[in-house]
């Protein structure tokens, strides 16, 4: 098993001179920004940073004092001003007045917004009397993997006066709230001459009163536990040492591509699931471990862990000396349904009068020896987010166990966070799902302009699309636009010949790697070519056939193959072409390999239907904006024959429709929403035409 890579110094990258200017709000703001900006630090999401701040009151025109904290759900890498609760202090230290003890913890809570300061509705976050109560100006709180694998070791205690001494307290486990803020008060008051304190299962917590040297001593405080696990853990085997071989790097991914797809299956019951793959080095070393049934099933221990990745994940059997996929696929099953019942036990088991009522009792996390591990969430973000935690709990894993015992939270803990009602309400509060949420789209065609648009569209509605082209340059340019606008979580691209049988086998299976399966193909690759019968070569109708009829073949067969691992039904939308219909002079090539399209896809909905696959058509007709049909010698070709020029050849299809209008590509994607949405839930084998109106194209 090999060791981990020698610590890597954290770089103070505090600028002075930038900071000069800045108001204590703004350096806040700064300071947290730069924590946030390295996982080695904080995990995303995770912990929290404040300001205590002299303000203007703006009913008084007096000076207060104002706690500038991380609001409730935000993140401190990317948060901005607004991201922060804005309250009182008297207001705040008034409130330990009316706090009647752990039983009524909850309740201090409702008591928060009183204390909001200038109308701010920035929500304040649970950890707001653990910043409130520390006697300085400046206090960070973080979730460092070298600190938390210090907290989660059997003797933390001892393990936090070795590495720190006195500078660095200590305080046992306590769920964050009103109770643990007057715990860390009276721990300041005791040791005034304290830094910080690790928490039990939990965190760190820094502070001073400048900024700038609050930021310098998080990051040494960070830097003297990861020096001293380095030393501690040096030629040391982790995990009990290795018990298993990672298969090769192409292995893994095929493995990864073929249970991904069955996993979503048996976990998207409530709602539609987005995979996340990861085969690091830190995730193989773990999944081959020796240890690694033993760890895992003691669960994580800090609360950000297990609130995003379940407090244990599901252990795959998977023997990669002998690899048999067909195995394993075959007790997945098995294997899903048991671990639902045992999520189900431990709910009934710790449930508490009022608790919110179970929630999704699949598992996040699944490992696989020799392979790697697998997430899904409701999203690719969450999904990716949910691995990255695990990653952390890994870390702590590996370090704890190295010098000490590691250990979950109880299990009474860890529901009482997990359903803690203040939980619950935040969950209430997410915005409602879009109409495509955790559905994930392939788009052949994607770099042109219907594949680009409808890519668009169902991003706009919540998806993850892979595009699909043959043209690696445009498909960049496509993606980076959709990117910019969408996030690079769920946006991917597959370069892709859809005549070439395994480039199309391996742009699915590089689907389900990167989302877990597919849901929605729009099978929009094209061509198109004109001549006079006497004058088609034989090249060109096999290009058109091999492009227009045999591609859609290919592209639908692959789609149709991870559909039905998936069991959950899926659709189909082929955008074929007003001359599937309606004959066209000089065309024959063109016309004859979209009618093939529309009667393949015809052959579809009768099989797809028994699985709940839906296949549609929709029938565009002289999209020439951002296409690249048009774009070459189509254009000449068909003004030719219709004896236009070119700038004359958009009109003469705009008033030869019978609406006189043009079609655009975001009409077509239109369409294409609409027959991947459930909003067409009830139809399949039918015809859409979006061509502004052509007798001749009329499918009755």
């Amino acid at each position: 098993m090999r060791q981990p890579a020698p610590p890597q110094h954290l770089e103070n990258k505090w600028d002075t001179a930038h900071a000069a200017g800045m108001s204590e709000p703004e350096k806040l703001l700064y300071r947290s920004n730069l924590l946030g900006s390295d996982k080695r630090i904080t995990n995303y999401g995770g912990g929290n940073t404040s300001a205590k701040v002299m303000e203007r009151d703006p009913l008084t025109g007096e000076m207060v004092e104002v706690l500038w904290v991380k609001g409730s759900g935000g993140d401190v890498g990317s948060i901005k001003m607004d991201g922060f609760s804005t309250l009182y202090m008297d207001k705040l230290r008034a409130l330990r007045g009316l706090y009647r003890g752990v039983a009524f913890e909850d309740e201090m809570v409702g008591y928060l917004p009183h204390c909001t300061f200038n109308l701010n509705p920035r929500a304040a976050s649970i950890d707001t009397p653990l910043h409130a109560y520390v006697p300085r100006k400046h206090v960070d709180h973080m979730h460092p993997d070298a600190i938390i694998a210090i907290a989660a070791a059997k003797d933390s205690k001892a393990l936090t006066q070795q590495i720190f001494g006195d500078r660095i307290g200590w305080l046992p486990w306590k769920r964050p709230g009103f109770e643990l803020g007057l715990w860390l008060s009276e721990f300041c008051e005791e040791n005034p001459q304290a830094e910080g304190v690790v928490l039990e299962s939990h965190g760190l917590f820094t502070w001073d009163d400048d900024a700038a040297d609050c930021y310098a001593l998080t990051l040494e405080v960070i830097q003297t536990a990861t020096d001293w696990f380095a030393v501690q853990t040096a030629n040391k085997a982790a995990f009990g040492g290795a018990k298993h071989t990672s298969l090769p790097s192409a292995e893994r991914s095929a493995i990864a591509a073929r249970l991904m797809p069955a996993i979503r299956g048996m976990v998207s019951g409530r709602q539609h699931m987005v995979g996340h793959f990861t085969d690091s080095a830190a995730v193989l070393d773990f999944v081959n471990a020796t240890d690694m049934q033993r760890l895992a099933a003691l669960g994580t221990s800090c609360p950000d862990h297990f609130l995003r990745t379940k407090i244990r994940p599901l252990m795959v059997d998977f023997d990669p000396a002998k690899p048999d996929v067909n195995a394993t696929l075959a007790g997945l099953a098995g294997a899903v349904a048991a671990y639902r019942a045992d999520y189900t036990a431990y709910y009934e088991r710790c449930k508490r009068e009022g608790s919110p009522a179970i929630r999704d009792p699949n598992a996040v996390v699944y490992l696989v020896p020799g392979v790697g591990m697998i997430t899904f969430a409701k999203d690719k973000a969450t999904a990716r987010i949910s691995g990255e935690f695990y990653v952390n709990a890994i870390n702590v894993m590996r370090g704890a166990d190295a010098v000490s015992l590691y250990q979950g939270l109880p299990e009474q803990e860890a529901f009482d966070i997990e359903y803690w009602l203040l939980e619950e309400a935040k969950l209430q509060r997410l915005p409602k799902p879009k109409s495509l949420a955790g559905r994930v789209a392939l788009v052949t065609g994607g770099a042109g302009g219907i594949g680009s648009a409808t890519a668009e569209r169902y991003l706009r509605e919540g998806a993850c699309v892979v595009l699909a082209d043959i043209d690696a340059a445009a498909l960049a340019e496509t993606s980076a636009n959709l990117t910019d606008r969408y996030s690079s979580d769920v946006v991917r691209t597959v370069v892709m010949d859809v005549t070439n049988e395994a480039a199309v086998a391996a742009a699915f299976a590089e689907a389900c790697v990167e989302f877990g399966g597919v849901d929605i193909l729009v099978s929009n690759a094209g061509i198109a070519s004109s001549a006079p019968v006497q004058d088609t070569s034989l090249e060109m109708w096999n290009t058109n056939v091999a492009i227009l009829s045999t591609g859609y073949f290919l592209v639908s067969r692959a789609a149709f193959k991870v559909m039905l691992s998936q069991n959950l039904g899926g659709a189909v939308v082929f955008v074929a072409s007003k001359n599937g219909l309606a004959a066209s002079p000089n065309a024959s090539a063109y016309c004859t390999a979209k009618a093939s399209e529309i009667h393949l896809a015809r052959c579809l909905a009768l099989e797809g239907a028994p699985h709940g696959i839906r296949v549609n058509v929709v029938n565009p007709d002289a999209v020439l904006k951002g296409s690249k049909i048009w774009s070459g010698d189509w254009l000449k070709e068909r003004a030719a024959t219709y004896g236009k020029d070119k700038e004359g050849l958009e009109a003469h299809y705009r008033e030869r429709s019978l609406l006189k209008r043009s079609v655009l590509p975001e009409d077509v994607a239109e369409a294409a929403y609409f027959l991947a949405a459930d909003l067409s839930a009830k139809s399949t084998g039918n015809i859409i035409n979006v061509d502004a109106g052509n007798v001749q194209a009329f499918t009755r």
